[in-house]
């Protein structure tokens, strides 16, 4: 197990880290304003908790500079999207939706956030900047990120839970996300909107399910219950859609990512690690009826507002022998499609938790939240 103390150790040797802490609790989360303010790990139990977030020592060791993204790791990132299509910002007008031509913003991928504040429990990040998508149209915006550690009070109130932690190691903490429009121009759907796009990467195992509780329904009414077209069709032994929640694996053995439309998902997504006895939960803020949610398909897009709002992702082999990114799993959530008049904001808000402890203990918070048990989360690929 590599502890949360030997992760920032690690990273302070190449990056500065921001620690909040929550003494009552022993919590704590490792921030980095040079990657974004974004959250590189936290612990449930001080310094030699466990560190949940997933690092990537040898790109650090290295001290290089890729040119199409730095895997750098970390347990919640900021990010922008479309990825893909006609608006994306990812892909320079004229070029093909291929590995070779996709490169990820420096903005988001190398470039530094300024402190605005700092205390114990929070830190305030902000970043001006200007983005051109792949039809040409320049967004010139301001970005804001807050990061809190949450106390445990704060902890049971976001989960709607009490007594349930009593026996628990626990962190918490809550992001909120705020994109303002600083240049003169609206933006238009006509010319392409952005999303705030928030993604962690965690550690892997080979008892990690992913499981999403998602709005039940005729498909004629709601559209697929989820998509995994992204990068092939997801094997059945490894994507599974129960009566109350999808169950994906997130083992860092095959390269394979799914999503879930606004009319199918709910504000909640998560992963229970059976041996180590750990739950890690993601909340965001879903506003009620909007449906316009930029689309990352790799390609032209007929529907470039059909997007998805939460993701999962499941690292491995990009192809046969080549060397996975981490590997890593991730969960990901997305703002709507922000048409945003000059002056104007949008924002995005996400709380991730890590709970460790028994199956006892688990169990019945499990049950709360997700509606099933641990028995059926590991029967679930049976």
């Amino acid at each position: 197990m590599c502890t949360y103390g030997d992760d920032v150790s690690f990273m302070k040797d190449y990056i500065e880290v921001i620690e909040l802490s929550e003494d009552s609790n022993q919590s704590r989360v490792a921030v980095s304003a040079a990657l974004q303010g974004r959250v590189m790990s936290s612990s449930a139990d001080g310094e030699n908790g466990r560190s949940y977030g997933w690092i990537n020592r040898e790109l650090f060791k290295s001290q290089d500079t890729l040119e199409h993204i730095n895997v750098f790791g970390g347990e919640e990132r900021f990010w922008l999207g479309p990825e893909g299509g006609q608006y994306s910002i990812f892909f320079k007008k004229g070029t093909e939706f291929t590995l070779d031509d996709w490169y990820t913003p420096k903005l988001i991928d190398l470039e530094h956030f300024d402190v605005e504040s700092l205390s114990a429990t929070k830190v305030v990040f902000s970043k001006k900047a200007s983005l051109k998508n792949y039809s040409g149209f320049q967004f010139n915006m301001r970005i804001q990120r807050e990061v809190a550690i949450l106390s445990e009070t704060e902890t049971q109130e976001a989960l709607g839970l009490s007594e349930l932690l009593d026996n628990l190691n626990s962190v918490a903490y809550k992001t909120i996300n705020t994109l303002t429009n600083i240049g003169d121009e609206a933006w238009e759907k006509e010319t392409g909107l952005l999303s705030i796009w928030v993604l962690g990467m965690f550690n892997h195992s080979p008892n990690t399910t992913i499981m999403i509780p998602y709005v039940q329904g005729n498909e004629t009414d709601l559209g697929a219950v989820v998509n995994d077209a992204y990068f092939g069709k997801v094997p059945s032994d490894r994507l599974v859609v129960k009566e109350k929640v999808i169950y994906f694996k997130g083992d860092g053995k095959y390269r394979s990512k799914i999503g879930l439309t606004p009319q199918r998902a709910k504000n909640i997504a998560g992963s229970y690690d059976d041996k180590n006895g750990i739950l890690t939960i993601v909340k965001y803020n879903q506003p009620k009826g909007v449906t316009d949610y930029v689309n990352s398909m790799w390609e032209i897009q007929e529907e470039p507002y059909k997007g998805d709002v939460i993701n999962a992702y499941n690292d491995g082999e990009p192809e046969p022998g080549a060397k996975p990114l981490g590997p890593f799993y991730e969960l990901e959530t997305s703002s709507p499609a922000l048409a945003l008049k000059a002056g104007d904001s949008g924002k995005h808000i996400q709380t991730t938790f890590h709970l460790e402890g028994s199956k006892k203990a688990l169990n019945p918070i499990i049950e709360k939240l997700f509606g099933v048990t641990i028995e059926n989360i590991k029967q679930a690929f049976q």
